[in-house]
């Protein structure tokens, strides 16, 4: 049990390291302009509309890496620092949540499945922590076992999550180059802001998995 233990704070430890790394990879590739010389948002607003999508606004939101797209509201959301700026990082986000608008409008199986997915985990990832505690408070391995179970349900919900975000980077690359947005020599930087921003994910679905066999495990009474 210390040993799984142990890795479970590392794959904690992973995750903040995740975010530093995307941040200084951002900040690195924010000082570098892309030669288009467009900006994020203008390189969103060209990906949509070459793919029939005029109908998908671009909006600037507040924060940084804030940016995101709204399946309900349809909308691709930039923050001000990607939306504003014609940097490689800017235009290396702003094409990765184009992607995500592709995949809806494709019907992208695993992203259907997330939103399929979303109302459950939002409702299983609230109750689910207050189920673990108190199944160890009152030692009720029924409401111990529950609250694993629907733990499992936020778990599968990030497994579901590393293929959206994968295919929406992929596509976003493609699309960088196909459309002329960058230059054969600019694709190192697209691949490192893009790589960062998923490792981030990689990081968190790490962290899930490595709570679940702890929590299982303490079920289990290998901790013994």
């Amino acid at each position: 049990m210390s040993a799984l233990y142990l890795l479970v704070i590392a794959a904690f430890g992973l995750t903040i390291w995740a975010q530093f790394k995307v941040k200084g990879t951002f900040n690195k590739w924010s000082k570098n302009p892309a030669s288009s010389g467009i900006t994020g948002a203008e390189v969103a607003r060209r990906i949509l509309d070459a793919n029939g999508l005029h109908d998908v606004p671009v909006e600037p939101v507040p924060g940084k890496l804030t940016d995101h797209y709204d399946p309900m509201a349809r909308a691709v959301r930039l923050s001000e620092s990607v939306y504003y700026s014609n940097s490689i990082a800017a235009i290396s986000v702003a094409a990765h949540e184009c992607g995500h608008a592709l995949q809806h409008r494709d019907a992208y199986g695993f992203l259907v499945l997330r939103h399929k997915m979303f109302p459950v985990v939002n409702f299983t990832s609230g109750v689910a922590p207050l189920l673990l505690i108190a199944g160890i408070i009152f030692q009720a391995l029924n409401l111990f076992a529950l609250g694993i179970l629907f733990f499992s349900a936020a778990v599968a919900f990030q497994l579901v999550t590393l293929p959206v975000e994968f295919n929406a980077s992929s596509r976003a690359k493609d699309i960088l180059v196909r459309q002329g947005f960058i230059r054969n020599i600019e694709e190192r930087g697209v691949s490192k802001v893009l790589n960062a921003a998923a490792f981030t994910y990689v990081a968190a679905t790490l962290v899930a998995v490595m709570e679940l066999v702890y929590y299982i495990s303490l079920f289990l009474g290998s901790d013994e």
